[in-house]
Order: C-alpha cells, then sequence, then structure tokens
C-alpha cells in the first residue's frame, strides 16, 4: 500500500482498526485485543498518542543511538504524517491508542492549552521513551478515558474526558522533563555541537547569504525538530534557543569590535543583520551599551 491514508473523523481510524465508534470525537483502543495492524502512512486530522508497548530496541533519537526498552510514547497533531509504508503487518500487536478531535476540545480549559504540549511537534525519533512505572500511569489515564467512554454520553462527558486528557498531556510533561534530565551527558553534546555549529556558521560566509542563524536551520542541521531542540536547549541553559543564537551573535559582535576598525554597520552586515541599527538594538539590550560606546570602552 503506497498511497497515504487520509484520516478525516475518529470514525475513519476506528474502521481502519475494526472496532466500534462509542464517541465520535474520542476512541481509546487496546491494540492487543486486535488481530493485526497493516502498516500504512497515515493523514491525520485530530490528536492522536500511540503508547508502543514492545521490544523498541536501539532507537535513532538525532545522530546518535539508544536503548531504552521499557516503552515508547508518539504524539501525533492534526495535518501530520505518521506511520511506515512497507505493505507489512504487526500480528497480535500490544499497546494503546488515543485519539481526539480538536472538536473535543472546543469550550474547556484543554483547548486554550493544547497548543501548550510542544511534543506534539516533535518528530517519531524524539518520543518519550517511558521506564515501567511511567507506562503504568499512562495506561491508567488510558483506561480511565476508556470508562468514561463506555458510559453513555451526557453534558458532563466532554468535559470530563478533556479533564482525563489533560491530566495524561501532564504526566507526559513530567517524563519528558524526566528524559532531559536522564539524557544530560547527550543534551550536552548536543549543546557543545549547537555551540560549534554557530562558531562555524559565523567564520563562513553564510551570514552574508542567509542573513542570522534560526532555530530552524540550527535545528534542521541537528537533526531534530524545532520544538524539541528548543525544548532541550531550555532545559540545559535556562533560556530560549533564540534567546541563546542572540547571546552568541552579540559575543561575535563583541570579538568584531574589539578586533579592528570595521564600522558597526560592517559588523552588522557581516554578522548577518539586516539593517545596522537592529545589531545596536539587540546590542544595548544584552550588553547594556551601544557598540559605538563599547569599542570606546574596549
Amino acid at each position: 500500500m503506497s498511497d497515504i491514508i487520509k484520516l478525516d473523523s475518529i470514525q475513519d481510524y476506528n474502521e481502519l482498526l475494526g472496532v466500534e465508534t462509542y464517541h465520535p470525537l474520542v476512541s481509546v483502543v487496546d491494540m492487543s485485543q486486535l488481530e493485526v495492524i497493516r502498516h500504512s502512512r497515515k493523514n491525520f486530522g485530530f490528536y492522536c498518542i500511540i503508547l508502543k508497548q514492545l521490544d523498541c530496541g536501539p532507537l535513532i533519537y538525532g545522530r546518535n543511538q539508544y536503548d531504552y526498552r521499557e516503552g515508547t510514547l508518539v504524539f501525533v497533531s492534526p495535518g501530520q504524517v505518521a506511520g511506515i509504508n512497507d505493505n507489512g503487518e504487526t500480528r497480535n500487536p500490544r499497546g494503546w491508542i488515543l485519539m481526539f478531535h480538536p472538536d473535543l476540545l472546543r469550550g474547556t480549559l484543554l483547548d486554550r492549552q493544547i497548543k501548550n504540549y510542544s511534543f506534539f511537534s516533535y518528530e517519531s525519533n524524539e518520543a518519550l521513551h517511558m521506564s515501567e512505572r511511567e507506562r503504568h500511569i499512562i495506561i491508567n489515564c488510558f483506561n480511565e478515558i476508556r470508562e468514561e467512554l463506555e458510559h453513555a454520553i451526557d453534558k458532563h462527558s466532554k468535559q470530563i474526558i478533556a479533564a482525563n486528557i489533560e491530566v495524561l498531556l501532564n504526566h507526559c510533561v513530567r517524563f519528558y522533563d524526566r528524559q532531559f534530565v536522564t539524557r544530560e551527558i547527550v543534551n550536552r553534546d548536543l549543546l557543545s555541537r549547537f555551540e560549534n555549529l554557530l562558531d562555524d556558521y559565523f567564520n563562513s560566509n553564510k551570514p552574508q547569504k542567509l542573513g542570522l542563524p534560526s532555530v530552524a536551520w540550527c535545528s534542521g542541521e541537528l537533526h531534530l525538530s524545532a520544538n524539541y531542540f528548543g525544548d532541550l536547549i531550555k532545559k540545559e541553559t535556562g533560556k530560549s534557543a533564540q534567546e541563546y543564537i542572540q547571546l552568541v551573535t552579540i559575543e561575535w559582535a563583541k570579538k568584531l569590535l574589539s578586533e579592528g576598525n570595521r564600522s558597526v554597520s560592517e559588523i552588522a552586515y557581516t554578522l548577518g543583520f539586516k539593517y545596522p541599527h537592529h545589531l545596536s538594538r539587540l546590542f544595548k539590550k544584552v550588553v547594556g551599551v551601544t557598540p559605538n560606546k563599547y569599542k570606546s570602552v574596549s
């Protein structure tokens, strides 16, 4: 099967899996109750959280390989394409699928908060790899939602289900925080590669051709999604990736101001600023004085 299957509704995915639809906007599927899952790429029109309960073996994470076997949680947001396309199938699968349509969240607190869960924009190789204890907590959350779906739908159903989904997502935030911490050595290596990437950028003619380095460009060069990269840098440095790029840029500006007789305008264009006053404004914000003032006292 080479085509991408478009799944606009919860009913579409339930039919593909061969399970009953209890609610038009949300579904929980225990994959152990399925005989087979056929592999395909799918374009999702709703949110989907997939728990893979299997021995994942070595996982590629950026350019590095990790061995984390307790479980993997993958997040998909509306409009994303996910899955594999090898015309194969998995018999007697194990795991869980939670799917919920954005319309389910309308009028709930989660509707305003859902975009804050940045892991919905992570790549699949940035999935959440859980311990046994964490996996049981997530499965309990799935079961809570499924039990609510088995009741007759009433005026309270929407708020209760949305609240349970929010609890699940907040657990995932906690577990991702743990994952960032437990991979501290790897993260430090990434930060070092990020710093080297920026130094190489400013040592080349890229700033004159491409402008200032962007978060998207840096994350792409490091083979990470922009959101995962930004969250990781924030955990490691306390600053956003954009703020970190700005600090490195200003360090380069200070270096160039101290080295020679180039004007502020020349330095601005050398570093990739579109207009010299943009450098002056950022420099004063970070350093506390203008570039010319800094140059006169350095």
